[in-house]
């Protein structure tokens, strides 16, 4: 009895020991992350990755040192977005951080997809494995010093909006939603999330706000359009802007070559563009940056107090 006593006391101290040390590696790698973005919404297929993508690499492009944490586990798409290749490296000493990859000098990513050897696996995955995940993407990726940390969330309100919530103190959400009815009502869930984690909200962002024509380059309203305005004006949230569904932009994505890194002009450009400029504008940097010219390159749950069951 005293040895099976010993033996279960001596394994929970070691659990104990192992989340606190994660916990410090956490605070470590956050103190360095000046602003952290979590781009979020309550409906699925409303252009969040897109959105994510384009704001670190508008903020990039402005100069600041940017990080692009991919936390949608079951179906990450900023590799691939980004058309980057390789896979996780491990670090230079036994006590060092993974490298992220890069994107160029001035972004950093993080994926679960490029630490798989298959990247065509699905990931099978229950709450506890997925909380673990995301604290150990804080924790152990060389992230380094950065101005912007933009997070990619999966639709809904469950378990990775809430672990950031729960290990990034700071955190900010970046609301994304479509004009439709439809979609209005799922968005007004994830306005409903960040009051109820006490997250603030930078603002709401309009995407696939009418169509723009390839022909005429002139936008038409076949989606409606406004309804992400009116949201944020009855919710009494800032409006950051519209983005208009771009058949440019999108084959962009599917490309690998996002949009705003190919120096294009369109309608879709220049409303990503402002979004930028207002989130800029409304989560300043504390430094000033130094623009850059843009060019792609190369059975505990041991969460350490922030699984859903403790909250």
């Amino acid at each position: 009895m005293a040895e099976s006593c010993g033996s279960s006391c001596g394994s929970n101290e070691a659990q104990q020991a192992a989340a606190a040390q994660q916990e410090n590696a956490i605070t470590r790698s956050l103190g360095k992350i000046k602003n952290k973005i979590l781009v979020m919404s309550g409906k699925g297929g409303v252009g969040k990755s897109t959105v994510s993508v384009n704001l670190a690499l508008g903020l990039a492009q402005q100069g600041y040192q940017v990080g692009l944490m991919d936390v949608d586990i079951h179906g990450p798409d900023v590799v691939r977005m980004l058309d980057l290749k390789g896979n996780v490296e491990p670090p230079e000493s036994p006590d060092g951080l993974v490298p992220p990859l890069k994107y160029n000098d001035n972004l950093k990513v993080v994926s679960l997809e490029y630490m798989m050897r298959d990247r065509d696996e699905a990931i099978i995955w229950r709450g506890p494995l997925k909380i673990q995940a995301i604290r150990q993407f804080v924790a152990d990726m060389d992230w380094g010093d950065l101005d912007y940390l933009i997070i990619d969330a999966p639709p809904g309100t469950g378990d990775e909006p809430l672990s950031v919530a729960q290990t990034i103190p700071n955190v900010k959400a970046i609301v994304v939603t479509t004009p439709q009815k439809v979609a209005l009502a799922d968005v007004r869930k994830s306005i409903n999330f960040c009051k109820t984690v006490k997250m603030d909200i930078i603002g709401v962002i309009e995407n696939m706000s009418g169509f723009v024509c390839p022909h005429c380059n002139e936008t038409v309203d076949i989606f409606k359009s406004g309804g992400g305005e009116k949201l944020a004006r009855e919710m009494e949230l800032p409006f950051l802007g519209k983005i208009p569904m771009d058949p440019k932009v999108v084959l962009a994505g599917d490309d690998g070559t996002p949009y705003l890194s190919s120096g294009a002009d369109s309608p879709a450009a220049r409303a990503f563009g402002e979004v930028i400029t207002a989130v800029e504008t409304r989560v300043p940097p504390v430094a000033q940056a130094v623009p850059l010219q843009m060019a792609a390159s190369d059975s505990g749950c041991g969460c350490g107090g922030s699984c859903p069951s403790h909250s």
